[in-house]
């Protein structure tokens, strides 16, 4: 009857990890076939769209690293992977997790950057802003591969020989190095992550300054005085901003349970899955975000 209960359980796990990666997957593909199609049209695109794209591979990357093996685990492959490929699929999914937080945190400094007034210090900075993109981005992909290349040396396969203590993660095994050693890891490993989550706060504090300033300036025009760029760099600058607060409520709760899983010996069944699961709610959700937030891009798969 024990049996028959844990196995309804990972099968029910199994379905939501499936429906999470399919309905991520689907939005960043929808997004991602919506700038292909304008670049093979021969539309012009913003040098911020640049960004969401990387944005979206990183979270499409991040959704099958982590959300396809626990799939296979709810449905019963138990054998899967190897000592390799548990190391490949840890470290690829630290990687894309990593661009994705460094995408938004470029996202939100560029449209800082774009929205502020004429005649303050970031006029010179706007183009010089815009010909760092690509850059901006060559760095996000390097420093992250670089910082998480040590991050396979705290994973293992399951039939691996090594004798260190391990704790149980599932479908791979986390090594436990004693707590000085983890805790110079989790500096090292979090630090890139605090200090863009530093910048995306600073930057969004910004933009709703420029906002709420913006709003009083007009608020005695009739809305059909209002220019249509500033109405359209409103939009994207709002959609920005919900896309930030998103991450950071994502983020914080997954904060939270990593925290826990590295204190704990042997973390429990529950909080594996839920850090799992909440790992994979943001590059899930933050597509359809920018989808709902672009009417181009609503118009465009309405148009279909």
């Amino acid at each position: 009857l024990e049996t028959g209960r844990m196995a309804s359980r990972d099968m029910v796990i199994g379905v939501i990890f499936l429906s999470q990666t399919m309905v991520g997957i689907l939005g960043n593909f929808s997004l991602l076939y919506y700038y292909l199609f304008l670049s093979f049209t021969g539309c012009r695109l913003k040098p911020i769209d640049l960004i969401v794209k990387h944005l979206i591979a990183a979270n499409s990357l991040s959704l099958l690293c982590k959300g396809v093996p626990q799939m296979m685990v709810g449905f019963g492959w138990k054998n899967f992977p190897s000592d390799f490929g548990c190391k490949l699929l840890f470290y690829l999914h630290r990687v894309s997790r990593g661009v994705s937080i460094g995408s938004t945190c470029l996202l939100s400094v560029f449209q800082a950057i774009t929205i502020s007034p004429r005649d303050s210090r970031w006029t010179k900075l706007k183009r010089k802003a815009l010909k760092c993109i690509d850059f901006s981005i060559f760095l996000c992909w390097a420093i992250y591969m670089l910082v998480n290349i040590i991050f396979p040396l705290h994973v293992t396969g399951k039939w691996s020989n090594t004798s260190l203590m391990r704790k149980d993660l599932e479908y791979c095994f986390g090594i436990n190095h004693n707590k000085i050693t983890q805790l110079l890891y989790a500096v090292l490993l979090s630090f890139p992550d605090v200090l863009c989550l530093g910048i995306m706060l600073w930057a969004s504090g910004y933009m709703v300054f420029i906002l709420y300033r913006h709003k009083q300036r007009v608020q005695h025009i009739h809305r059909t005085n209002i220019s249509p760029r500033s109405s359209a760099e409103s939009r994207a600058t709002q959609s920005i901003l919900v896309l930030v607060s998103t991450f950071v409520s994502f983020y914080s709760l997954s904060s939270i349970c990593q925290a826990s899983i590295v204190v704990f010996d042997n973390p429990s069944w529950l909080l594996l899955k839920v850090s799992a699961l909440i790992k994979g709610c943001f590059p899930t959700s933050s597509p359809f975000v920018l989808i709902n937030r672009d009417s181009s891009v609503s118009r465009f798969y309405f148009s279909w």
